[in-house]
């Protein structure tokens, strides 16, 4: 059984509207497991041979990221000042808050976060 969160009307609105063309934006979140949000991360595409352009990360330790509509808002203000005509946001969290090579050593599975060691991101079932 999933736990439906709440997201924010002005974000879901924007996503909702489907692609409308480039610059995209994209909203992934990441959490110690797949039921807590602890950081969002949102990139902007300029276009589809380019890589990111622009990279935000917003975190909390308080509470589910999804439910702050403080973030939530200076999420669409990201998006709107890059001037991104489409947004993609992930329907689930999709891994570990922390970077590997920055927080633990590339190549290695993230002590803080063990839920995601050896489980597929996007699925949540665990890799053999």
């Amino acid at each position: 059984m999933s736990r439906r969160i709440r997201r924010n009307n002005r974000l879901a609105k924007l996503a909702k509207r489907g692609y409308r063309g480039h610059p995209i934006a994209t909203v992934a979140y990441y959490g110690p497991d797949n039921r807590i949000a602890t950081k969002v991360a949102v990139g902007i595409v300029t276009d589809e041979s380019s890589e990111v352009s622009a990279l935000k990360r917003w975190f909390s330790e308080a509470a589910d990221i999804r439910q702050d509509a403080g973030i939530a808002a200076e999420i669409v203000t990201f998006i709107r000042q890059h001037g991104a005509k489409s947004v993609v946001v992930t329907d689930r969290i999709i891994g570990c808050p922390h970077e590997a090579g920055k927080d633990y050593p590339e190549g290695s599975t993230c002590p803080q976060c063990p839920f995601w060691a050896n489980r597929d991101r996007f699925t949540h079932e665990i890799i053999e």
